[in-house]
């Protein structure tokens, strides 16, 4: 049933909420979509363009330009689960995306956010 809801699931609706997210926390719009960036190669108008045709995550992260390969380096927990070991590809992407969110939002330095090897 989760994958049939993650897979329906716009970005845009999802979106707003990482915006308010990480505003109340005092990091900006910007910051989040340079996390983006960082883990799936879209740029600035590749966002907006994923926002404005109601995109789902499915195709979003199908079709995400560069999948950035030291996302393999996220690890924790998020909504209660380890990220590392999520098994259905899908659902690890989005929960690989909301780890990001959050450290964005809690004020990890944007040096950490982004792994480097």
């Amino acid at each position: 049933m989760a994958r049939k809801t993650i897979n329906a699931m716009k970005v845009s609706s999802v979106y707003p909420h990482y915006v308010t997210k990480v505003e109340k926390k005092g990091r900006t719009k910007a910051e989040l979509d340079e996390v983006i960036t960082w883990l799936t190669g879209y740029d600035q108008a590749g966002i907006e363009k994923v926002l404005e045709n109601g995109t789902t995550f499915e195709i979003f992260f199908e079709q995400a330009p560069q999948l950035n390969p030291n996302r393999k380096m996220i690890t924790g927990v998020i909504c209660g689960v380890r990220v590392e070991e999520i098994e259905e590809p899908l659902m690890q992407e989005v929960r690989y995306l909301d780890k990001l969110v959050d450290e964005l939002a809690r004020g990890k330095k944007m040096e950490n956010i982004l792994r480097k090897p």
